[in-house]
C-alpha cells in the first residue's frame, strides 16, 4: 500500500507542475479575451479583471471573423475527404507490397512530408496562378493535399500492416472481394487510425500559414490563422484582447475532439509501431 501510495504521489508531483505549465496561456487567453483594451495596456492593472464581452462583439459585428472560420471549415473538411480517399487504399496497396519494395515506397512518400513549404510555395504559385486559382479558396484545396497526404499514408501503411493478413484470407474465402475485404474487414478493424488522419489532417490545415498568406489576398477568403495576425494587427496596435479571443474561440473545440477521441488517437499512432 505504502509503495502504491508513492507511485500515485510521484506521478501527481510529476504531472501537475506541467500540467499548470501547459494550461497557463490558455486561462491567460481565456482572462484577456474579457478585459477592456485600455486595461491590458494599463502595466498597473495586469492583475485586475473588469470582464466585458464587448471584444467578443467587436470579432463578430466588425471583422470577418466568422466567415475566416467557415472558409477554414470549409477547406478543412474538403481536405480531409481527399486525404481519405487518396491515402485510404494507398497505404493499404503499400501494407500489402511484401520485401523491400514497400518499405522503400513507404519511405519515399514520407521524405515528400518533410519538404518544408518554404520551398514549395514559389514553385507552386506558379501553378497556381496558371490555372486561374488565385484568391480562390480551391487553391488552398489543391495545395494542402501535398502534406497531408503523404503523412497519411505513411500512418495507415504502418497501421494496416498492423492487421493480420489471416483476416482478409478468411473474407476472401467467404467470398468477399478484394475492395470488399477492405471495405468490411480492415477499415473497421483500422478506425483509430483513420481517426487520427482526420484529427491530424484538420489541425494541420487550420494551422497551416504560408501557403494561405501566398495564395490569398482578400480579407474575405481568407483563413483563420491570416485572418487575425493581417486584420486584428494594424501598424503597431495590436488589439489583444480580440487576437486571444479570435485564437481561443477554434482551440476550445479542437481540444475537445482531442480529447473525446485521445485513446484512438495514441492508438492510431502507436497502432503500427508493434508489427
Amino acid at each position: 500500500m505504502t509503495r502504491r501510495w508513492r507511485h500515485g504521489a510521484f506521478a501527481y508531483v510529476i504531472a501537475v507542475p506541467f500540467a499548470i505549465v501547459l494550461a497557463f496561456p490558455f486561462v491567460w487567453m481565456g482572462v484577456t479575451s474579457f478585459k477592456p483594451e485600455a486595461q491590458v495596456y494599463d502595466p498597473t492593472k495586469v492583475w485586475t479583471f473588469h470582464p466585458t464581452l464587448a471584444n467578443y462583439g467587436f470579432l463578430f459585428h466588425h471583422t470577418g471573423y466568422l466567415r475566416w472560420l467557415r472558409n477554414s471549415t470549409f477547406v478543412g473538411l474538403v481536405v480531409v475527404l481527399l486525404t481519405l480517399a487518396v491515402a485510404v487504399p494507398a497505404g493499404y496497396a503499400l501494407a500489402r507490397l511484401s520485401g523491400r519494395v514497400g518499405r522503400t515506397l513507404g519511405v519515399a512518400i514520407f521524405l515528400t512530408y518533410l519538404v518544408p513549404p518554404t520551398l514549395l510555395f514559389l514553385p507552386l504559385s506558379r501553378v497556381i496562378s496558371k490555372l486561374g486559382l488565385g484568391d480562390r479558396l480551391w487553391a488552398l484545396i489543391l495545395v494542402y493535399p501535398s502534406f497531408t497526404i503523404p503523412f497519411a499514408i505513411w500512418l495507415l501503411m504502418g497501421f494496416f500492416k498492423a492487421i493480420p493478413q489471416e483476416l482478409e484470407d478468411a473474407a476472401l474465402i467467404d467470398g468477399c472481394s478484394r475492395l470488399g475485404a477492405l471495405v468490411r474487414i480492415v477499415l473497421p478493424v483500422s478506425l483509430p487510425g483513420l481517426i487520427t488522419v482526420v484529427i491530424f489532417t484538420f489541425s494541420l490545415v487550420i494551422n497551416e500559414f504560408v501557403y494561405a498568406i501566398t495564395f490569398i489576398s482578400s480579407s474575405t477568403n481568407r483563413t483563420v490563422t491570416v485572418g487575425v495576425p493581417t486584420d486584428l494587427i494594424r501598424g503597431d496596435l495590436f488589439n489583444w484582447p480580440g487576437i486571444m479571443a479570435a485564437i481561443l474561440l477554434p482551440s476550445i473545440p479542437l481540444a475537445l475532439v482531442y480529447n473525446a477521441f485521445l485513446n484512438r488517437f495514441i492508438t492510431g499512432f502507436t497502432g503500427g509501431a508493434f508489427r
